[in-house]
């Protein structure tokens, strides 16, 4: 996709990864979509609390408070409920003070076919399957996964991105997986001055940097994080991609296959995404964490 920088920032998320609904999903899972509907129904006052992503879209949101003249952000709630039963949802969105005004409920159907008439730059959601659909279509998304409660919090948004199959395409990690850590280390060095192509998360990584842009380096609202397993000499050719493509990024860590856990704490993520499931559950002890399902790790075998 082509970064417009004339549009908001999409952000659109499915109420379970905006909210804590595992007691309604158990329902859902045990007794069926009608029982689930009914449960949502009968406590459509009952406020629900933060889900994974809640702090996430809290900061994003807080985007568009202050006086700086940017883009902006819009978040919209892609919904499987039906109208009648997310109005617990939307009960839930006015009490917490979330400014989010649009909506798709599909009633058990995936919403992934609404991205594109949403211009969405980035779809979280609790469903795997729509996920997956959300990426094939071409747009960036991640399956949010459960994790730890207490985790760093402040003023800042802070967002982490792992690198190959995320913010670059998969074009190394397959000689990595197909020919071992010796031969990718040398095509890394001899392709170094050779840009990787795009993953599906460079226009979002694009989308935050026209926001960062609009604020002083030194006084900025947004920090954002590459926090990836290489290690030289596979750096150089990640940095002069980052420059190739004209992107700053905040922090870099080449970690050598080190768990990704503690860096992404000490980093303070609000949220990181990541293809491989290792450092997933590395990272999700920490921080919020996003399952992108893309590339040779997330082939069927």
């Amino acid at each position: 996709m082509t970064q417009d920088n004339t549009k908001p920032l999409v952000v659109a998320i499915s109420s379970r990864a905006l909210f804590d609904l595992d007691e309604s999903h158990r329902v859902f899972e045990s007794e069926g979509l009608a029982a689930y509907a009914e449960y949502q129904l009968s406590r459509e006052n009952d406020i629900l609390q933060p889900g994974e992503a809640f702090q996430l879209v809290r900061k994003l949101l807080a985007l568009n408070e202050d006086q700086v003249s940017h883009q902006g952000v819009e978040v919209i709630l892609m919904s499987r409920n039906s109208a009648d039963s997310g109005l617990r949802i939307f009960n839930s969105i006015e009490h917490h003070g979330l400014d989010i005004q649009r909506a798709v409920f599909t009633n058990g159907e995936s919403p992934f076919r609404y991205m594109e008439a949403s211009a969405t730059d980035l779809f979280l959601s609790g469903h795997a399957e729509d996920v997956r659909r959300t990426l094939e279509a071409g747009f960036a998304s991640a399956m949010v996964l459960p994790g730890a409660q207490n985790r760093p919090d402040g003023d800042q948004l802070r967002i982490a991105f792992d690198g190959d199959a995320v913010l670059f395409s998969d074009e190394a990690e397959r000689i990595y997986q197909s020919k071992g850590l010796d031969v990718f280390s040398n095509s890394e060095k001899q392709q170094a001055e050779t840009p990787l192509p795009g993953g599906p998360f460079k226009p979002l990584l694009q989308a935050l940097q026209s926001i960062q842009s609009a604020y002083p380096i030194d006084d900025n609202p947004i920090r954002t994080a590459l926090v990836t397993a290489r290690s030289a000499p596979a750096h150089k050719r990640v940095i002069l991609t980052l420059r190739k493509w004209g992107i700053r990024i905040d922090e870099a860590l080449f970690l050598g296959g080190k768990p990704k856990g503690p860096f992404l704490a000490a980093f303070g993520a609000d949220i990181f995404f990541d293809d491989q499931h290792v450092h997933c559950d590395s990272a999700r002890e920490h921080v919020a964490t996003g399952h992108v399902p893309n590339g040779v790790r997330n082939e069927p075998d």
